[in-house]
């Protein structure tokens, strides 16, 4: 292997170490398959410049953010996937939503953390949630979208059970962007103090 080749390798292993992510959710992360970032690593297979570069960018933010205990994309997706009942999945999702706020104030780059892609919640209505309100927080903050919050509408209209709300309420107090993708929650819910 030629000395630039080894030396991508050695970046690329560092990248995976400093992520803190296994090999496949690193792979997720960077939006491909842990047999092709196996190929890369190995020196198999060339990455193209642009892909290194988002593999070193992606793996210090997610560093940085675990060093500061902010949550990430990945991080609020294991959450949610973890939690023991639905508020707390709840919970999880609008904290690291808060999260998300406060890196993409920083103008730092750190918000890079969230241009990993998480893993699945485990459910696809809460997959797709995630994605709606990272999307809108980039947005709002003058930012592109990372690519993987650019999703289909859900198959369904997902209408979660509120207390106070009948589901003609509910769906006439949901935000444009999030009934688009068929999600149905009242904005005030969205709010955190």
């Amino acid at each position: 292997m030629d000395k630039d080749s080894k030396a991508v390798t050695e970046l690329l292993d560092s990248a995976l170490t400093e992520s803190g992510l296994s090999q496949a959710a690193f792979a997720t992360a960077l939006g491909t398959s842990a047999s092709r970032l196996s190929t890369y690593r190995s020196g198999k297979t060339k990455p193209t410049a642009q892909f290194f570069l988002r593999a070193r960018r992606i793996a210090h933010a997610l560093h940085a953010a675990r060093e500061y205990r902010i949550m990430t994309a990945p991080a609020t997706a294991t959450a949610i996937r973890e939690a023991t009942d639905e508020d707390w999945a709840w919970r999880m999702l609008l904290q690291g939503r808060d999260h998300l706020r406060l890196l993409l104030r920083r103008r730092d780059g750190s918000e890079a953390a969230w241009e990993a892609a998480p893993a699945t919640t485990g459910q696809p209505a809460f997959d797709a949630l995630l994605a709606a309100l990272t999307a809108e927080e980039f947005r709002a903050a003058d930012e592109e979208p990372p690519e993987w919050t650019k999703i289909a509408p859900l198959p369904e209209p997902w209408i979660p059970e509120h207390l106070f709300l009948d589901p003609d309420e509910i769906v006439a107090r949901t935000p444009a962007y999030l009934a688009r993708l068929n999600i149905f929650v009242p904005a005030r819910d969205l709010v955190t103090a």
